[in-house]
């Protein structure tokens, strides 16, 4: 959004719009669609309210309600909420460090480092890496299918719906896995999805507090231009005691973001586990910006 006209970054505000909309959708869309078993309903609850109404084993209703196949299902509704409070309390951890003024004797506060310390930046940078590697990988195997680098690369195979999916190399085992009965006829697969989306969220995360200017010595700065220091350290031991935290919170932090990401994909949450994860954090943040903006409002008056 233009600056002086609102909150936040309009780009961001789209991504949580959007992926808000695709979740409402899938859950109220009265958009009917022609499966083996008859006319359903798109949207996961209205089409648990239909097959109540127009079956008489209410039992096998509720089955087909949870746990259908053809389209969005009460158990993915479900995951989506899960993930969604799991995320929202994950927010509020973090660790105060208690700070103290320099030029105004008695004054203290204290300094946050939370969990989440760089927000949904690792999600993103790996979602965009993963991307670039499935389109390369894609553009090489159209092309040239019978070499075997590129087969390494990554395999492909057309769908029914006109999409390709990996079904080998590289990009097949660092692609969620369909379903939960995909991880126990593939274990492989699952343990090398984890230990990509953990590993590459970590690095990304450390990477972009030294290009984004809050590693410990751009934070130990901005505190020294406050005057401010850590109680019960001098002001020179400022980098050493947010190296304890900052690169810790980094590696962790994102370490946690790429497990709640696996975590939703696992359970099958409409939107994706990293679209879910961007909508969460953008929300947050929205929360956290009207929330200052109130408080320093009321000081005001």
């Amino acid at each position: 959004m233009q600056k002086g006209y609102g909150m936040g970054s309009g780009i961001s505000l789209f991504i949580a719009t959007n992926i808000c909309e695709s979740i409402i959708w899938k859950a109220f869309s009265p958009t009917t669609m022609n499966t083996g078993k008859g006319t359903e309903f798109e949207g996961a609850i209205v089409a648990t309210f239909h097959f109540l109404a127009s079956r008489s084993d209410k039992l096998s209703a509720l089955k087909d309600a949870f746990y259908r196949s053809s389209g969005p299902n009460l158990t993915n509704l479900f995951a989506t909420v899960l993930v969604f409070f799991i995320v929202i309390y994950f927010q509020g951890f973090k660790v105060d460090l208690a700070v103290k003024y320099q030029k105004i004797r008695g004054q203290q506060g204290s300094y946050p480092i939370k969990l989440f310390y760089t927000s949904n930046i690792p999600i993103i940078l790996q979602t965009a890496l993963v991307s670039n590697l499935y389109f390369f990988s894609q553009l090489l195997y159209r092309r040239f299918k019978s070499n075997m680098l590129v087969n390494l690369l990554g395999q492909w195979q057309e769908t029914d719906f006109g999409q390709s999916k990996p079904v080998g190399g590289f990009a097949y085992y660092i692609a969620p896995p369909d379903s939960v009965s995909n991880i126990w006829e593939d274990p492989l697969h699952a343990l090398i999805y984890v230990s990509f989306v953990l590993v590459s969220c970590a690095l990304f995360s450390k990477f972009w507090i030294e290009v984004s200017g809050s590693s410990p010595k751009d934070v130990a700065k901005q505190l020294r231009d406050q005057s401010m220091v850590f109680q019960g350290h001098r002001e020179e031991s400022l980098v050493k005691v947010l190296d304890m935290y900052i690169p810790t919170a980094a590696a962790f932090g994102g370490m946690c973001i790429g497990l709640l990401t696996i975590m939703a994909d696992f359970l099958g949450a409409i939107g994706s586990g990293t679209g879910i994860l961007l909508a969460v954090t953008i929300i947050y943040q929205y929360f956290e910006m009207f929330y200052k903006e109130k408080e320093q409002g009321n000081m005001l008056f």
